[in-house]
């Protein structure tokens, strides 16, 4: 296996957000699995490439499986006004489809798998194009379905996947992250039967505890005109403890909020420590995260 996760329940038409480990425990990918059919499975992948590497695993282990690349070209309509956009498009019954469910549709003779996922912390969804021919007519007819509501290109929200503590691979995750520094304990299922990629490290890192720990922050320094693109060192009492990952002015909490990852002993929540930002050095006080509807209620309502 792939995956640490257990995905042995796992139905047809379902899918799983996933971690993809390498044999130290680190995250080489954290992408949702769409199970199609039986013995049919697309990996949508975040920021880091696959294919390659899952190729090789798959020459080396034995197993009679073909791993390609799909021209499915995903695209993804988020917001709240996303679902009367489907309705538009698929009539009423697309909203009897389940968060992380999936689902097989025909537009107009443009055939689609229709998931309810999506990189925004809101009502959303994913459609992945199974005629690449049907590109153009697909983009005019979501335009056209969603220019009452406001449809706009664009891409995900900052704020919005900040606020609902959303990974962005390379700058919150990467190879040297494992999952229980990011609190995914619940991705990893050491007691199952089947073995996977990095099995005796997390069994060890579980076992030792992690030496990272990712933590929630409010900065306080005037709002912050755009997300951070380098990583912010964080001090405490005169010593480095790690660094903000990701982030933002969030609007609707009226506070710079941020992802980081800091040391396991300093990892308190309700600490007080110093974020060296593009402006300089100021105060930061560490919190829970994610920091809106932790229960992802707006996305799977």
């Amino acid at each position: 296996m792939r995956t640490p996760r257990d995905l042995s329940t796992m139905a047809v038409g379902q899918c799983k957000y996933i971690l993809i480990t390498n044999a130290d425990g680190g995250i080489l990918n954290d992408p949702i699995l769409l199970r199609l059919a039986e013995n049919h499975f697309w990996i949508s992948l975040a920021d880091s490439d696959i294919l390659l590497w899952a190729q090789g695993v798959a020459v080396h282990s034995g197993m009679d499986v073909q791993i390609g690349e799909p021209d499915v070209s995903p695209l993804q309509l988020q917001g709240p006004k996303s679902g009367l956009i489907m309705q538009e498009l698929f009539g009423e019954s697309i909203m009897d489809l389940k968060y992380y469910w999936l689902r097989e549709v025909d537009l107009d003779g443009i055939p689609l798998i229709v998931s309810r996922t999506g990189w925004s912390s809101e009502l959303g969804y994913e459609l992945y194009l199974r005629d690449g021919s049907k590109g153009d007519l697909l983009w005019e007819r979501i335009t056209a379905a969603g220019m009452e509501h406001g449809l706009k290109p664009g891409h995900t929200s900052s704020i919005r996947r900040i606020e609902g503590g959303m990974l962005s691979y390379h700058a919150d995750a990467d190879i040297h992250t494992n999952p229980y520094e990011l609190g995914f304990d619940r991705l990893v299922n050491l007691d199952m039967e089947a073995d996977f990629i990095g099995k005796a490290a997390l069994r060890r890192i579980k076992e030792e505890g992690p030496k990272r720990k990712q933590v929630g922050l409010v900065i306080d320094c005037d709002p912050l005109t755009g997300p951070n693109t380098t990583f912010w060192t964080i001090n405490q009492g005169g010593e480095e403890i790690g660094k903000v990952t990701s982030a933002v002015y969030s609007p609707r909490l009226e506070a710079n909020i941020a992802l980081a990852m800091v040391a396991a002993d300093a990892a308190v929540l309700g600490a007080e420590v110093e974020v060296v930002t593009k402006s300089g050095p100021t105060k930061a006080t560490l919190v829970e995260r994610p920091f809106y509807d932790p229960r992802k209620q707006i996305a799977a309502a």
